[in-house]
């Protein structure tokens, strides 16, 4: 797999995985599993750098400039 996240993406995602897992520590009921499961695929991403939505519209922010 070749990456097609870039750092400043992987930045943002990481923030939202941190709300998202807030959310699901407050909210426990269904609401914090989606929250939990949802923030566990954008942390993988993260520590990936692979995105496969994007491969599928084939968008690529590594590389790019601010």
């Amino acid at each position: 797999m070749q990456q097609n996240v870039g750092i400043l993406d992987r930045i943002g995602r990481a923030f939202l995985a941190v709300f998202l897992l807030h959310l699901a520590w407050k909210k426990q009921g269904k609401l914090g599993v989606v929250a939990a499961l949802n923030a566990g695929m954008i942390l993988s991403s993260v520590a990936s750098g692979y995105c496969p939505l994007y491969k599928l519209m084939k968008v690529n922010t590594v590389g790019k400039p601010i």
